[in-house]
């Protein structure tokens, strides 16, 4: 099985890499070739910075775009997006203007504020509490099976100022609280984001990145 871990100059790789390895993943392809994307088992975007120059950076390399969106779109390859790599699958996100993004997943990507005991940006440790978007319930432990096969209740790390906010309640997948409840993920068939950092997250991130590998939406 072949992970495209996508390299467009905003990640931090080499920590995301060791994780899929760590989680199991054998073939890791650290890449920005459209050619290795297309024929990827398994996509993997990370993201770290600001919502416009990522999704510039990932633009300017031609035809990666394009080829994610044939294999991940077109093809149904299993997708992850972590922190940014996540926000980027809003329509758009409102950092330094408002920018588009690549429509995946509608919503925009907007600033947290503060006040209230809450300081920018978000960063810690935090919970994700899977949740039913058809039923508008957060999954308590004995429920969360019902919810989405890659998430589990538990503490992630997160580091973020924006925050997901999804424009159909259906495709939030986690929540976690940080001044408003916000989406900890994001997904809808074979699409899936999370806003923390599982490469940061120890034993819980291992176990969300497993559980992609095994993932057969």
């Amino acid at each position: 099985m072949t992970i495209a871990l996508i390299d467009y100059g905003a990640g931090n790789l080499r920590s995301v890499h060791n994780a899929l390895v760590a989680a199991g993943a054998d073939n890791v392809a650290v890449t920005a070739d459209p050619d290795v994307v297309a024929k990827a088992d398994r996509i993997v975007l990370p993201g770290v910075g600001a919502f416009a120059a990522c999704m510039n950076g990932l633009s300017a390399i031609d035809g990666l775009v394009e080829a994610m969106e044939r294999r991940v779109l077109g093809q149904g390859a299993p997708f992850l997006g972590i922190c940014v790599g996540m926000q980027l699958l809003a329509d758009a996100g409102e950092e330094h203007g408002r920018h588009e993004g690549l429509g995946w997943i509608g919503g925009t990507v907007r600033r947290f504020e503060e006040g209230f005991g809450y300081r920018f940006p978000h960063m810690g440790w935090n919970d994700v509490i899977p949740f039913d978007g058809k039923s508008g319930k957060l999954a308590v432990e004995e429920l969360a099976g019902e919810c989405h096969p890659v998430l589990a209740l538990g503490e992630a790390y997160f580091l973020h100022g924006y925050y997901f906010e999804a424009a159909r309640q259906s495709e939030i997948l986690a929540m976690s609280d940080h001044s408003v409840m916000f989406a900890a993920a994001v997904g809808r068939d074979n699409i899936l984001g999370v806003q923390f950092h599982p490469e940061k997250s120890q034993a819980y991130g291992l176990a969300t990145l497993e559980r992609f590998l095994a993932w057969r939406p």
